[in-house]
């Protein structure tokens, strides 16, 4: 599996194509929700496996956080490691960015995979498309 930064229209259409099947065919996050104003200044991931596109990311700096958002992997690649892959590559990119430190919301059942990865809990649970969220964040020893 390999991890791709967003430079062409084919590559952003196939993160569209990740997010459209996870989080508005399977979520029933509403389309106007999941494809918001910051898809521009946003730097977009996707994640193939042999040239087939499995997962899809992106990330931005926000009030001096490297936010990552949308992270969603295709159901059938969830037990075989793809997420921890798009993650660390998202990671790299804001370390080399010289982001102080990563913030996410994260869906409630998530939360498992991303303190794994070393984030930690830093707000109560709300809603965010209807689905119950937690922020977390991860600080860079830079």
């Amino acid at each position: 599996m390999k991890v791709t930064i967003v430079k062409t229209e084919k590559e952003l259409e196939d993160a569209f194509a990740i997010r459209r099947t996870v989080f508005v065919d399977e979520q029933q996050v509403p389309l106007e929700e999941e494809m918001d104003q910051f898809e521009k200044d946003s730097t977009h991931f996707v994640l193939y496996n042999n040239q087939k596109p499995v997962g899809a990311g992106r990330y931005r700096l926000v009030d001096n956080y490297g936010k990552v958002e949308r992270i969603c992997i295709l159901k059938e690649n969830r037990k075989d490691g793809a997420g921890k892959i798009l993650m660390n590559s998202i990671e790299e990119y804001a370390y080399e960015h010289k982001a102080p430190a990563l913030k996410l919301n994260a869906q409630t059942q998530a939360i498992p995979f991303y303190e794994k990865l070393g984030y930690k809990i830093v707000s109560e649970e709300f809603l965010d498309a209807g689905i119950p969220h937690k922020t977390m964040t991860k600080i860079f020893n830079h």
